[in-house]
């Protein structure tokens, strides 16, 4: 089953929200984020990357940055703009990006399903992150940023989804990317009773997007449940912000990679090593058709590469991965790209971008080539997470981005 809990969210007036509503933490640089709030005291940037609002060589880490994101977010309280639900509610979130639309349940999920593994991952976290995001909740008392999940789709919970969202929304704005938000708060207690027991039928969830997050507040669990003797796993720390989707309506993009130098080689040398694994032919700048297929941009020249059979475990959920193909038959063996998190001869382009940000980061010189990927697909994600394994380094980029500030979920009631 899959828990969901109601609760009274801390959320924008709704004549206010399209100014709160921000960007997530990840997905922004200090500097970017510094000068995307520059002329909005209320944007959620202040919130979420408090860093803003301080000395630009602050460490990133220190208490100070903290407690500034704590501060921005009693102001938000103070002056009116963040108001309080009067009673437990759940929400419905959708967005749209040109044709693509998709709508999910804003709620909190149970940590203890995501430790029972009934919540389901399939990235490696980072300790520093977690940390980062331990404090930042500790210090703020909230969540402030959702965690991304997804299910198999269910007829039952889109019938449901479908007569709510039937009725007038609470916010409905559209950002400056062009991505529209629109937000229902279900807080009639028929209806919250409703989507909590569809959910209940639900077997598994899967982390989408937000694994730090989700992580950090198992820890966020473990520290408040340490240092309460009436503890009865019912409080408030004992479920995450989290944004659940069906799996039908997931978007997951290409995420692609540029690479600074081919180690000395020079084309010819390097075209002939790739030619052992991979059918090579020249082609027009087009995504990647299909599964096993790469669009490679060198020397001003677009390629097409299609994986040998038998160069990779077919069988294998991980392994067959593109970006496991790639990785492990290009990246490592050809150009000692070992561990593409930490190695600086390697960056990431989520699709968003397009071709034409991979043609401009080669022909600017400063990167010698590039590889367009086909996308993850959202079963192999599932495959992943139902063997207890997990994908490499960058291997789902997914939109629209969830925009943080709409639904703050707080720790003290």
């Amino acid at each position: 089953m899959a828990r969901i809990e109601p609760f009274r969210a801390w959320r924008p007036r709704p004549e206010k929200a399209e100014l709160v509503a921000s960007p997530p933490y990840d997905v922004l640089s200090s500097d970017e984020a510094r000068e995307m709030a520059a002329e909005n005291p209320l944007s959620f940037l202040h919130v979420v990357k408090p860093e803003i609002d301080l000395d630009p060589g602050i460490d990133l880490y220190s208490d100070a940055v903290y407690a500034k994101g704590a501060e921005n977010l009693q102001r938000l309280k103070d002056d009116g703009v963040l108001i309080r639900e009067e009673r437990p509610a759940l929400y419905l979130y959708r967005q749209r990006m040109g044709d693509h639309v998709q709508t999910g349940l804003v709620t909190g999920a149970s940590i203890d399903e995501y430790e029972a593994d009934l919540i389901k991952k399939h990235e490696h976290t980072r300790p520093k992150k977690e940390d980062d995001r331990t404090r930042h909740v500790e210090a703020l008392d909230a969540n402030t940023g959702p965690v991304f999940l997804t299910y198999r789709a269910r007829h039952e919970i889109d019938a449901l989804v479908e007569r709510l969202t039937a009725a007038d929304p609470t916010y409905d704005f559209t950002a400056p990317d062009g991505i529209q938000h629109v937000l229902w708060v279900i807080d009639e207690p028929s209806d919250v009773h409703a989507l909590v027991a569809a959910f209940g039928d639900v077997p598994e969830l899967y982390v989408a997007d937000g694994h730090h997050r989700s992580a950090a507040a198992t820890r966020v669990r473990a520290i408040r449940k340490d240092r309460n003797p009436d503890h009865t796993g019912e409080e408030p720390y004992n479920f995450f912000l989290s944004v659940i989707f069906p799996d039908d309506q997931m978007l997951i993009m290409d995420y692609n990679r540029v690479v600074k130098d081919t180690i000395g080689m020079d084309r010819r040398t390097f075209l002939t090593k790739l030619k052992e694994v991979f059918e090579i032919a020249p082609c027009s700048a087009q995504k990647p058709s299909a599964p096993k297929s790469f669009g490679m941009y060198l020397g001003g020249q677009w390629f097409r590469l299609q994986a040998k059979t038998g160069t990779f475990p077919a069988e294998d959920p991980v392994e067959s991965l593109d970006v496991a193909i790639l990785q492990n038959n290009l990246l490592s063996p050809v150009l000692g790209i070992g561990d593409p998190r930490s190695d600086e001869n390697i960056d990431f382009v989520g699709g968003i971008r397009g071709l034409r940000e991979l043609e401009r980061r080669v022909d600017s010189g400063e990167w010698t080539v590039a590889f367009a990927l086909y996308p993850t697909a959202i079963e192999q994600l599932f495959s992943v997470a139902d063997a207890q394994t997990v994908m490499p380094p960058k291997s789902t980029w997914f939109e629209p981005k969830l925009r943080s500030g709409l639904i703050v979920r707080p720790l003290d009631d």
